[in-house]
């Protein structure tokens, strides 16, 4: 693979080639001993780009950690007898022994160090199913590396959606709203659930996709567990970047958060009993509101026109069909309204 730092390099050597020596040192600010190292891996490399591309600047022979062996038998006994005593601890009786004077970070280290050779033992944490009565090894998660959106600005309609998740408490009765907003065109969409598992933002996620006039290319979320597993599993199978809040820190989701206000405010205020009692007949609701929100609502941010107009100017008329009637199919009232909206 050709890199930029490889062809950056190639028009340096041609440069020097065609001008000379210090007219190439002038120009590119590069000393006469990488020049002739360039031209040496170019020639190694027989005439080919990738010779140039640049190498690894990790040590060839890493210094290795040399731990006094009375230390490591001192922490070795001292965690047989005491297996819960932290790196902390070990490291002040150390120093209150006179063996050594080291840091708790330092202790830490060789402690990873023992653990992997063997000569340290490793505990495992147990806890009991209530299911099944057997005992589970509770293993650490693998945390996976989170995504920053840090300034990254959407330039079209699907690239980048913000999602939250709206709980609403009426008479005892626990609901989940999942609500998603397009930062581009503020086209909206929520539905309703009885939880917020990670099945649900992924069943949400579909229906999402289902109703928008536009491929979703990012989104950006909170930290919180519904949007993770199955969902993570299904916006990486669908190759869409994932951006991830820092932790408190709302701002980050200002968009979603002014949608939820105007969700809760012209909506959710109006349909509480619904909401609570009759979860479909709500999402009913909630589509009827949802396709007068994107189709009809004019909105300031847009200049006083409805997201779909906002998107219409930018696609064609095939691409903004909208099949919302695809999320509701248990209920086919809400169907036939919308065909007989059709035909007038």
């Amino acid at each position: 693979m050709i890199t930029e730092t490889a062809i950056k390099r190639a028009r340096i050597l041609t440069f020097w080639q065609n001008h000379g020596l210090e007219a190439a040192k002038e120009a590119s600010n590069v000393s006469r001993a990488t020049l002739f190292r360039w031209q040496k891996k170019l020639k190694k490399s027989q005439g080919k780009l990738e010779g140039l591309n640049k190498e690894s600047t990790i040590p060839r022979n890493k210094r290795k950690r040399v731990v006094d062996q009375i230390v490591s038998d001192f922490i070795i006994n001292q965690r047989k007898i005491h297996p819960r005593l932290s790196k902390e601890k070990i490291s002040l009786l150390l120093k209150d022994g006179n063996i050594a004077n080291l840091s708790a970070s330092t202790v830490g280290r060789i402690m990873n160090d023992l653990k992997k050779s063997g000569e340290l033992p490793k505990y495992s944490k147990f806890s009991l199913s209530a299911r099944t009565g057997r005992l589970i090894e509770r293993k650490p998660l693998k945390r996976r590396k989170k995504l920053r959106r840090k300034d990254y600005k959407p330039k079209s309609a699907g690239d980048l959606l913000q999602l939250d998740t709206i709980i609403k408490f009426i008479n005892g009765i626990k609901r989940y709203i999942i609500t998603a907003i397009d930062l581009k065109s503020d086209f909206g969409f929520a539905y309703a659930y009885t939880n917020a598992s990670s099945r649900t933002t992924k069943d949400f996620f579909q229906k999402l996709e289902t109703v928008a006039p536009f491929s979703v290319k990012r989104i950006q979320t909170d930290n919180g567990s519904e949007f993770d597993r199955y969902f993570r599993d299904f916006t990486e199978e669908k190759q869409i970047i994932h951006f991830h809040n820092y932790p408190k820190c709302p701002r980050m989701n200002a968009y979603i958060e002014r949608f939820n206000r105007t969700l809760q405010e012209e909506f959710l205020n109006y349909n509480k009993e619904t909401l609570a009692y009759d979860l479909n007949g709500f999402n009913g609701k909630l589509i009827d509101y949802l396709l007068w929100y994107n189709t009809k609502r004019p909105h300031w941010s847009l200049g006083l026109i409805s997201p779909l107009r906002y998107i219409c100017n930018q696609l064609s008329a095939k691409e903004s069909q909208m099949l919302w009637t695809d999320t509701l199919p248990q209920m086919p009232v809400l169907k036939e309204r919308e065909m007989d909206r059709g035909q007038s």
